[in-house]
């Protein structure tokens, strides 16, 4: 028994203002609205999935929970008997949440840390193609939705539930001086990268209390010249440009970052690496980037 997540299937988010993100999903970062079971909520397409991105009318603006998928109802058995092995309380979906999130199952947990995870299996896709709103693909499949930065306050402990109690494998990592998370002089903090499928990382985690309870998530554009034009749009739209175009080291991604309206940040990104897990050896990167990424925006 074990937890076989396949890949990074949806995120929820919370929200005080509906209308920023109709705005920012839709005119800055291209996602195609869908429809779902509630009239409160917004529906994100990407692909084929009913939905990759939910948006809640809250009190708050946070990163609600991210939705892992597996591969059938037997996974998800084995994945909750293998939690609960290893202590972790596990709450099983109601059947609201599960006609909402639209899935034939599903389980919820938090991590160490207070970070919401859900596993899943069974979720609907749709008939109708997907049109988003300036003729971009996103990059999906097998690969899932895209990546996510978690924070934690332990990364040791972090690296250790994550592959032990989790399943998921180290890919990459990146060395931080202690103090830049509040930590004392000479100490060193690690950035950890780890994967689920052949996308380079699905999960990574940083040792630094976020409100927001989410550092950044990414979505993976097929082609250049739809991040260079979206990155027109987040300036036309006046959106704050929380880092700019650069090449990262660790996955390759040509991508620039912009602060969403829940307070964590979006990566938009082309070109990012896929790794044969029988063949990859994990590494410790020297540099966040190759070249640009200047974080502030300028």
């Amino acid at each position: 028994m074990n937890v076989d997540i396949r890949s990074l299937g949806y995120v929820r988010v919370e929200s005080t203002d509906l209308d920023q993100w109709r705005h920012f999903a839709g005119k800055v970062l291209g996602l195609a609205e869908g429809r779902g079971p509630s009239a409160d909520n917004l529906y994100y397409r990407i692909d084929e999935l009913s939905a990759r991105l939910v948006v809640v009318p809250s009190d708050r603006d946070l990163l609600s929970c991210m939705g892992w998928e597996l591969a059938d109802h037997r996974a998800l058995s084995d994945a909750v008997d293998h939690l609960k092995h290893h202590g972790v309380s596990v709450e099983s979906g109601t059947s609201e949440e599960l006609a909402e999130r639209r899935v034939e199952g599903m389980v919820r947990f938090t991590d160490p840390w207070d970070n919401v995870f859900e596993l899943y299996h069974g979720a609907t896709y749709e008939s109708r193609p997907v049109v988003t709103p300036y003729a971009q693909t996103f990059v999906t499949g097998e690969q899932g939705m895209g990546h996510i930065v978690v924070p934690v306050t332990d990364d040791v402990e972090a690296l250790r539930f994550y592959t032990d109690v989790l399943g998921f494998r180290l890919r990459d990592s990146m060395r931080m001086p202690g103090e830049f998370v509040g930590k004392e002089a000479g100490s060193t903090v690690w950035l950890r990268f780890l994967g689920c499928n052949p996308r380079h990382h699905s999960l990574a985690f940083l040792p630094m209390p976020n409100p927001s309870k989410c550092v950044h998530i990414m979505f993976e554009v097929e082609k250049l010249d739809d991040v260079g034009r979206a990155l027109e749009r987040v300036r036309k739209h006046k959106v704050p440009l929380s880092a700019t175009l650069g090449r990262h080291m660790n996955d390759q991604m040509v991508s620039f970052y912009v602060r969403s309206p829940g307070g964590f940040d979006v990566e938009y990104g082309c070109e990012g690496l896929q790794v044969d897990d029988a063949r990859w050896v994990a590494r410790e990167s020297t540099a966040v980037s190759y070249w640009g990424h200047s974080f502030g925006g300028s």
